[in-house]
């Protein structure tokens, strides 16, 4: 991050006398309304004008009505819509010339000079074109006599700010495309469809899922959901796969497993480049096994429906961030896509982006195969390795004699379970011996500790609360018990998933070494919780599954405004004294406000809040949506906010209410959590494993130092172990929260979004990055 060159400017200034314009191109993914709201709603507060551009670089090249001026209305109620409203198609004549020079013509009458363009690598690459021949486009138009020296002189430059909007993932530089969050939704909601009527007939099943150039999806949704196989175009099988494939599924079938599932991406090709489909594999499985075999091929339905929480609010902060880099760049700023890297908002210039997505076709036509995953970035490559480390059913016969606890604390949530699983699996890789702890530290203290194995957490990715069972009791008051079973069950590392109780428990357990020694063994903490207020993690296991649950009652509750007309819900969500949940679903379900503990607010501010109301009820969107955050203020209770927004607003809205509770920490995890929880718990039994090695002395196990007792956690792009005790200094344990939290910083783009005046800072923002660097580092 840098300090801009104008920390003194005033951003709802600094789009006055310019105009911009947005397009979506290509094909359409779930979260492009999103980010064309924001642009719409971030470009009028900064004083531009915004227009949209309907059908594309079609709409671009016949103008007339296809470009009109946006207005805040119009984008009201199309967060929660799929595919995108204004409009997408491929644009033969925006590829000649003449079609370009006809699209220049169109932006020059209406004065416009900045262009954001939602769409995949084609649609960007088509804009970084159009912009470097921007001045002969000019001269051309001056020629014919179609516009003055004047226009041309005053117009001279385009400026151009990319989002990617694909539901594939295929575009490098950028760890999530908008769209593909929900496109996993869709094909894990098919997937666990689908699994139990596979269970109830013994069936094989052979998923077809998008990606013609890339497996994200493939993989992301095999991981997810624990399939047997996996086919990708980034990595072909080995020869002899047809052999390997069908011993995996009779190994399976032995076991006990009663489904086999295999997930292929539509462009999955052998070794030799020849295409691998779903029909060739249901041949194979049909005539080598016998085994019932189904094919499903998902096509469409991966783009279609609502889209995810996660692609609302990735949608929306990259909307603001392509406002500010189109109202920041100079005629020497290349081109750029604004993009997430962890949770960062980035710039990165599009034509490197665009280079080493080519580079990734290159690659896999060249038959490079490791090189095409290394390029397709970090994130793929993870997940690939740790699909890669759980694909494996033969565990070794060196045992290591090592014996890891697994305990689960605090509040269920969803995503605890795929944590459990990976982290047994990969254990048993590991060659260790793997217990199951239930019931939490009350079941450390009494003994309910049993061996669990392979197949004991089979289908546990997809399965929602704690299988293990947990509590939300500290061991305090239990130190001497847990010794005394540390001891008699030999237990040498202790693998602890839960929420702030999870951490406050380990931090117990670690004090405790002095007076104990059993106590001295490695012990890891990873986050899982709905609330997200786990210190030394920006994300907890469970919370994207709870803010998709709040969001989609959210979304009924605005369906139900809608019709009845000037009426406002007051939603109640959990999360203890954090706002994150709040916070995230306010920005994803298009809130009015959202009120929190960590932003003060005081009768003032209600009263600010209540008189916006009543303003948006004089316009054509006559509903209003507040949601509450549980513990925000002990006397603004929901009830008085409830009734305080109920007299204030008599004859010009009415009030209904709603307490969400606990079916937020219920329903089965999203593919976030899947994934999420997959990663976290393999991470931590690698880690373990290693520490083991670092703590073996004289023939025992003997851990004392602060790095060996740590929480995992994401802090901002990767995945970190810090020690418990240094997590202290930066935990407000009063309120159970982290004393800073990365989250409140988008916080103002949800109050800019709902049309408060206040200002956004903009003395912080992302700096151009660059990806070319990575491609050089793997040519060396």
């Amino acid at each position: 991050m840098s300090k801009d060159l104008h920390p003194t400017m005033d951003p709802t200034k600094m789009g006055i006398g310019r105009s911009i314009a947005v397009l979506t191109s290509g094909g359409d993914a779930q979260g492009m309304n999103a980010a064309v709201r924001a642009t719409v709603r971030v470009g009028l507060y900064t004083g531009a004008k915004v227009y949209f551009v309907h059908e594309g670089y079609q709409g671009l090249c016949d103008g007339g009505d296809n470009i009109r001026l946006a207005t805040w209305e119009s984008v009201s109620m199309m967060l929660q819509l799929g595919g995108t409203v204004i409009g997408s198609a491929r644009s033969m004549e925006f590829k000649t010339r003449e079609g370009r020079i006809k699209a220049a013509h169109n932006l020059i009458k209406r004065g416009i000079t900045n262009l954001c363009v939602i769409g995949g690598d084609g649609s960007l690459t088509g804009a970084d074109e159009f912009r470097s021949e921007w001045s002969g486009l000019l001269t051309d138009l001056c020629k014919s006599g179609k516009i003055t020296d004047e226009q041309a002189q005053e117009f001279s430059f385009l400026n151009i700010v990319g989002m990617v909007g694909s539901i594939d993932n295929d575009f490098c530089g950028t760890d999530m495309t908008i769209g593909t969050d929900s496109a996993l939704h869709r094909i894990i909601e098919v997937v666990d469809a689908i699994t139990t009527t596979a269970q109830s007939h013994q069936r094989t099943f052979i998923l077809e899922v998008m990606g013609r150039h890339c497996g994200y999806l493939a993989l992301v949704s095999a991981q997810a959901c624990g399939a047997d196989w996996v086919f990708i175009p980034e990595m072909p099988p080995d020869a002899g796969w047809e052999d390997h494939l069908c011993r995996r599924l009779a190994d399976q079938r032995a076991r006990g497993s009663r489904l086999n599932v295999i997930i292929v991406a539509e462009g999955a090709i052998s070794r030799d480049g020849k295409p691998i489909t779903s029909d060739m594999i249901k041949k194979l499985v049909t005539d080598r096994l016998g085994f019932d075999t189904r094919t499903t091929v998902l096509g469409h339905v991966q783009r279609g429906g609502t889209p995810s929480a996660f692609d609302r609010i990735l949608g929306s902060r990259m909307g603001v961030e392509a406002v500010m880099a189109l109202l920041e760049a100079t005629p020497e700023t290349p081109a750029c896509v604004v993009s997430l890297s962890g949770n960062q908002a980035i710039r990165l210039p599009l034509m490197e982006c665009v280079q080493v997505t080519k580079d990734v076709t290159a690659a896999m036509g060249e038959g490079r195969f490791e090189d095409a995953i290394k390029l397709r970035g970090k994130s793929f490559e993870n997940n690939w390795n740790t699909y890669k480390m759980l694909a494996h059913i033969n565990p070794p016969d060196v045992k290591s004699n090592i014996n890891v606890a697994i305990i689960n604390i605090g509040a269920p949530c969803a995503g605890m379970n795929a944590a459990v699983r990976s982290a047994v699996r990969i254990g048993i890789i590991q060659g260790h011996n793997m217990l199951a702890v239930h019931d939490g530290f009350d079941g450390l203290a009494h003994g309910q500790i049993e061996p669990i194995n392979w197949t004991s957490v089979s289908g546990w990715t997809g399965k929602g609360g704690s299988m293990l069972g947990t509590k939300r009791s500290l061991p305090g008051k239990l130190l001497e018990e847990i010794s005394q079973n540390i001891a008699k069950f030999n237990i040498h590392s202790l693998v602890i998933i839960g929420g702030f109780e999870a951490y406050m428990g380990a931090l117990e357990l670690v004090q405790a070494r002095e007076k104990y020694e059993e106590m001295c063994i490695p012990m890891v903490v990873i986050p899982a919780t709905v609330s997200n207020n786990v210190p030394g993690s920006d994300f907890s296991i469970g919370a994207d599954s709870a803010v998709n649950t709040i969001v989609t009652t959210c979304d009924r509750i605005k369906q139900s405004a809608a019709g009845t007309k000037r009426r406002v819900f007051i939603v109640e969500t959990m999360g203890g004294y954090c706002g994150y949940l709040a916070t995230m679903a306010g920005m994803a379900a298009g809130a009015d406000a959202a009120y929190i503990f960590e932003d003060k607010f005081n009768i003032k501010d209600l009263e600010v809040n209540v008189e916006h109301l009543v303003e948006k009820m004089k316009t054509t969107v006559k509903r209003g949506l507040i949601l509450r955050n549980e513990k925000c203020n002990s006397n603004y209770t929901t009830d008085f906010i409830f009734n305080l927004y109920s007299e204030e607003g008599k004859g010009v809205f009415d009030c209904r209410k709603n307490v969400l509770g606990h079916m937020q920490q219920g329903g089965t995890p999203t593919p976030f959590d899947r994934n999420f929880g997959t990663k976290m718990g393999a991470k931590s039994v690698l880690w373990i494993t290693e520490k083991l090695k670092e703590c073996y002395r004289h023939g025992r196990i003997f851990a004392n130092t602060p790095d060996s007792a740590c929480v995992l956690g994401m802090r901002k792009r990767a995945l970190t172990f810090q020690p418990l005790t240094e997590l202290k200094e930066e935990t407000d344990f009063e309120h159970r929260i982290p004393k800073t939290q990365w989250w409140l910083k988008i916080r103002p783009i949800m109050k800019i979004l709902a049309k408060y005046d206040i200002k956004l800072d903009t003395s912080e923002h992302a700096d151009m990055e660059h990806v070319i660097k990575k491609r050089s580092l793997l040519e060396k």
